[in-house]
């Protein structure tokens, strides 16, 4: 039988338990069996119950919890050759030597090194009569499949590491909360967060807060009175309003010459040079700690998947991967690269070649920093008055979604940077065929980055008949150059509108960027849209104190979520909650469906399960809606279980954004700006929508947006997240080994 074990190393990371769920529930349903080593590296040199088979139901209801349900642990014996001959041994007396390595990069270094070193510890434990020369012609390779867990982030090979969005969650929040008592006392205060060597988590929490100062290892101040120009920008910035000052320092921030820059010299500075109290909070390690966010649950749920799926396929070949998330496509690297890359980077460091650290983190490190250093100025920088800049039109359109403040705030200040002029119209376009609106200055979008809503105000009014007049009278007596539409797919054909009718109003003749806004993430041309990551969270949260409620009565809770008709949501969040049955509009449903789901619980129910989840999109069927499998399911199941239904609603749309959106979203409006920018001066400027296809930020001109939808339905003809739907059927299958004391059906 084709065995695969699975362990957790180094640092904790939010999110290793669901990628250990997925290893071990996906090794079984491919009939192999999955083996846990417990503590790391310690366990596999200790041996013995610490290398242990895993069952369908030791892995249940671990999707919420932080931390590694298998442990992890710093070991010194495995640093030496005789260590890692114990390991070996080890794992050969499992008849293992297929391995999912979950860790940062020590942890990944050490599975390089064991996996070189394998041939010869075979020889040495045969020659000693510690295995079987049968056993090591079995096992010739040891095959790796890695996965960076590692709230830093500073593993190259894929865009971001198990924990970090965690990490980031428990920053923003932190922050959040820090910056209204600051603004209460007009205080400053320094936030140092964690990440070793790696500036990632600062980066984006500067861009994710709004913060006014932010200090990097991969970048630090370019002038030696770096202190000075600090304080100048932080003066600046109480003097024309502002009443709070954050700064952020990550834990490895250095100055020019490689001396440590920490939190207490920078608040002793502030302190000195501003004359005022200045205040110090170190988030510590409640960074790595607490209940991962739902990006992360699906992040370790399917790179669980393709470690065990890419062990299987190399079939014992010496596989050595890195499985990684590239701009939203799951790919295979090669783990000694990127490893290889990951020393590169630190020796860049070392050497305080910063130019060449920050290349190597990446084109998207790179870029985020760039935006960042702009938006974190107090003042734009002054134009001449007679440059011919910009006048840019910006609205929100269709229903709310979080982010959509995050995104104006950044297109304001990054246009107003480079001198254009940004006037935001109110109520969406309602508020331009009115022309209602403002100007959009610096200050005037101040604090936006992180609240919910829209404070521009939104609407799903679709242009007609003489409200195109309107909306051309409003171009021409605004001057606009440009526009940019924020929202859904009612802004999409509102802005399409105007660009089919270009030839009978030359006022439309202005390039339109259109930023993908919405929690229904059902928009062609982007496979991510700003405010579906906070909409998937609520739903998370929620599902988790649903769980912790009904798991004492024996009850079946019918969750709806929203989403239209596109069942984004619905599949995530029973990825991310471990429900047992999703439905989505996509595949329909019937009453033999129905019929096969009560029979599976009261099955469950009888064997002494406790508690049963059931998510289901709103428009999953017009007939069988959530009353009505409520009720059929209670009748059913009434000697063996309760049935609650609870519509989660509006409160999708509501809240603070999440980091993931507010970084989304800034980088969507920084895309949108410099695409106006090069549109402008064309003849025939093409309007297009921004998103991320296939791995890179792709410009879908608006008119080939109509061929990509399937319009009776307002989705997109391909959805890539459908291709996940296997991954959530076979997790959240019924357990094939029923542990009554488990209770949970994750």
């Amino acid at each position: 039988m084709n065995r695969i074990g699975v362990m957790t190393s180094g640092g904790d990371a939010p999110g290793m338990n669901a990628a250990v769920r997925s290893v071990v529930r996906t090794t079984l349903d491919k009939g192999a069996q999955a083996y846990a080593i417990y503590n790391g590296y310690q366990g596999m040199v200790d041996g013995g119950s610490k290398i242990t088979p895993f069952s369908w139901a030791d892995v249940g209801g671990i999707l919420h919890r932080g931390g590694t349900i298998i442990g992890t642990a710093r070991c010194n014996a495995f640093r030496e050759r005789a260590g890692r001959l114990e390991a070996a041994a080890n794992l050969l007396k499992n008849g293992l030597s297929k391995l999912v390595v979950i860790g940062g990069n020590g942890s990944l270094t050490g599975a390089l090194l064991l996996q070189s070193e394998w041939s010869s510890l075979l020889s040495e434990l045969v020659e000693k009569g510690i295995i079987l020369a049968e056993t090591a012609q079995s096992h010739p390779h040891l095959s790796i499949a890695g996965i960076a867990g590692s709230i830093d982030n500073d593993l190259p090979g894929t865009d971001i590491s198990l924990g970090a969005d965690t990490a980031l969650h428990r920053i923003t929040s932190a922050i959040d909360a820090i910056t209204d008592t600051a603004a209460s006392h007009q205080r400053t205060f320094v936030v140092e967060v964690m990440g070793r060597n790696c500036g990632y988590l600062a980066l984006m929490a500067g861009i994710a807060t709004a913060a006014d100062w932010v200090l990097i290892p991969e970048s630090p101040p370019n002038l030696d009175a770096w202190e000075d120009k600090m304080c100048s920008v932080l003066t600046h910035g109480r003097k024309i309003g502002k009443r709070d000052s954050i700064v952020i320092v990550a834990e490895g921030a250095q100055d020019r010459h490689g001396n440590p820059i920490s939190a207490e010299y920078v608040r002793q500075v502030l302190e000195d040079k501003l004359q005022e109290d200045a205040r110090v909070t170190i988030l510590g390690h409640v960074q790595r700690g607490g209940s991962p966010s739902a990006f992360d649950r699906n992040l370790g749920t399917i790179k669980g998947t393709r470690a065990v799926e890419a062990l299987i396929e190399a079939n014992g070949s010496g596989l050595s991967a890195l499985i990684g998330l590239v701009a939203n496509q799951f790919i295979r690297a090669d783990l000694k690269t990127n490893i290889e890359k990951s020393e590169a980077i630190h020796n860049a460091l070392k050497e305080k070649d910063f130019a060449t650290a920050m290349k190597l983190r990446g084109p998207g490190f790179k870029e985020s920093f760039a935006t960042l250093r702009t938006l974190v100025r107090a003042t734009p920088h002054e134009h001449p008055k007679e440059s011919s800049k910009l006048r840019i039109g910006v609205l929100n359109a269709g229903a709310p979604a979080p982010g959509m403040n995050t995104a104006i705030r950044a297109a304001v200040r990054l246009g107003v940077d480079r001198g254009h002029s940004l006037f935001g119209f109110y109520n969406g376009f309602k508020g331009m065929i009115e022309n209602q609106g403002e100007f959009l200055d610096w200050m005037s979008v101040n604090g936006w980055a992180t609240t919910g809503g829209s404070n521009l105000g939104t609407c799903r009014h679709l242009i007609e008949g003489r409200d195109l007049y309107a909306v051309a009278r409003t171009i021409e007596e605004r001057e606009l150059d440009a526009l940019i539409v924020i929202g859904g797919w009612s802004g999409y054909q509102a802005a399409q509108t105007l660009n089919e009718q270009r030839l009978n109003f030359p006022a439309f003749d202005i390039p339109i960027v259109c930023i993908p806004a919405t929690i229904d993430n059902n928009l062609p041309g982007a496979e991510l849209s700003v405010g579906a990551d906070t909409a998937l969270n609520v739903i998370v949260e929620a599902v988790d104190r649903i769980k912790q409620s009904a798991v004492a009565s024996r009850r079946v809770f019918v969750v709806e979520v929203m989403g239209a008709d596109c069942g984004y949501l619905a599949l995530m969040g029973s990825l991310a909650t471990g429900s047992e049955r999703v439905y989505l509009p996509e595949e329909g449903m019937d009453l033999g469906d129905l019929r096969k789901d009560v029979d599976m619980l009261i099955s469950g129910f009888r064997q002494g399960k406790r508690l049963g989840v059931i998510l289901r999109n709103e428009n999953s069927n017009p007939t069988y809606t959530t009353g009505f499998i409520s009720r059929l399911f209670e009748e059913e199941g009434r000697e063996t279980f309760e049935v609650r239904r609870s519509i989660l609603g509006h409160i999708q749309q509501g809240g603070h954004p999440t980091p993931f959106d507010r970084i989304y979203a800034t980088r969507f409006a920084a895309k949108a700006i410099t695409y106006l920018e090069q549109q402008v001066d064309n003849s025939e400027p093409e309007s297009i929508c921004v998103g991320m296809i296939n791995g890179s930020y792709r410009y879908t001109p608006l008119h080939e947006i109509a061929r990509q939808m399937e319009k009776e339905f307002n989705r997109p003809k391909v959805q890539w997240w459908l291709d996940l739907r296997p991954i959530a059927r076979t997790l959240a299958q019924p357990n094939p080994q029923f542990n009554h004391n488990s209770g949970v059906g994750d």
